[in-house]
């Protein structure tokens, strides 16, 4: 029997922009987040690349990055992820060498193939909207390829970044990332916080096929998914209205910075809406202590996951803050 004891907890931050705030006020809040979590003993603290969403700051991921490690000094940085298709290769691998260089074993390099954004803000970046990342194993070969150590008559080299030793993950919410990760011995971090639906599926394909690489010799899986942890269990509920309103929004395709809590959400959303989020957010946990221990302990046994994501939309910075708190010590009470 796995032995939970040993899975660690990390941290996923969009940098939200709530109502009425500023990217440097999310900004500034990371940093207290990044500096709680190595305090709590969170082992890695990733950032995610979206584009053209009011409520989320950390589109720049790499340079956001580089400010969260000048502040902290023990716990992983890394991203959660970078659109890999939205970038040259080489780009990405001077970036992430650079991190590594500035910050040595602390960095991961996790990779996606989504946009992140719309489809406007797609051709704004110059990607391929008819490609549908079908191309990313060929950019990941590539990216890959400037990061390991050049061959002797290499021409092209990524400096910095060319021998960096960073790990890379692949992101996934369905099958695609999940065979590809296993193709290529890569681990694999799941986003549970957003698309449950294929979760088990995905996760038993990239054990079965897993392969072998000089990265990883065994399956590794994290999953991510969205906690609320408040001193109560109607507390949590309370705040957790804030996720509901977002996910809600993305449903109507409304794009507004991360909304405060209400008290009764149907006053806000129609049944078939209800009903919809609460499909994309079952894997979520809300509650207090108690709660969130039963919930972790039972995601953990359900999927024999050897690593557990934490992302929080909590309007009140004090109150995300304080989640993450008892997040890892109801995780520790196991």
């Amino acid at each position: 029997m796995k032995n939970y004891d040993s899975v660690p907890l990390s941290v996923l931050d969009l940098s939200p922009i709530t109502q009425n705030s500023t990217v440097a006020h999310s900004l500034h809040r990371s940093r207290e987040l990044a500096q709680l979590a190595e305090r709590k003993g969170y082992f890695r603290y990733w950032m995610a690349e979206h584009h053209n969403m009011p409520d989320i700051a950390s589109a720049s991921t790499t340079v956001a990055l580089s400010h969260i490690g000048a502040h902290t000094s023990t716990i992983r940085i890394g991203s959660g992820g970078i659109m890999l298709p939205n970038h040259a290769p080489l780009i990405v691998a001077e970036q992430f060498g650079t991190l590594d260089a500035l910050y040595p074993g602390r960095v991961d390099m996790g990779l996606g193939r989504a946009p992140g954004t719309d489809q406007l803000t797609m051709r704004a970046l110059g990607r391929d909207s008819m490609s549908r990342g079908l191309d990313f194993p060929d950019q990941l070969d590539e990216l890959m390829a400037l990061m390991a150590l050049p061959e002797p008559r290499q021409m092209l080299r990524a400096i910095p970044g060319s021998g960096s030793d960073v790990p890379v993950w692949l992101l996934g919410s369905s099958m695609f990332s999940a065979r590809l990760a296993a193709q290529k011995g890569l681990p694999l971090a799941f986003a549970a916080h957003f698309a449950p639906d294929a979760m088990n599926e995905a996760i038993n394909t990239y054990r079965r096929e897993f392969k072998p690489s000089a990265q990883l010799q065994q399956p590794y899986v994290l999953i991510c998914v969205n906690i609320v942890a408040a001193e109560s269990a109607s507390q949590a509920e309370y705040l957790s209205s804030t996720e509901k309103q977002k996910f809600l929004n993305l449903i109507r395709g409304v794009n507004v910075q991360l909304p405060p809590p209400v008290e009764e959400m149907d006053e806000l959303w129609t049944s078939h809406e209800k009903a919809a989020v609460a499909s994309l957010l079952r894997e979520s946990i809300w509650g207090d202590k108690a709660i969130v221990h039963e919930r972790l302990q039972s995601l953990a046994e359900r999927t024999g996951t050897d690593e557990i994501m934490v992302n929080s939309w909590i309007y009140d910075h004090q109150a995300r803050l304080n989640s993450y708190e008892i997040a890892i010590d109801a995780w520790r009470s196991l």
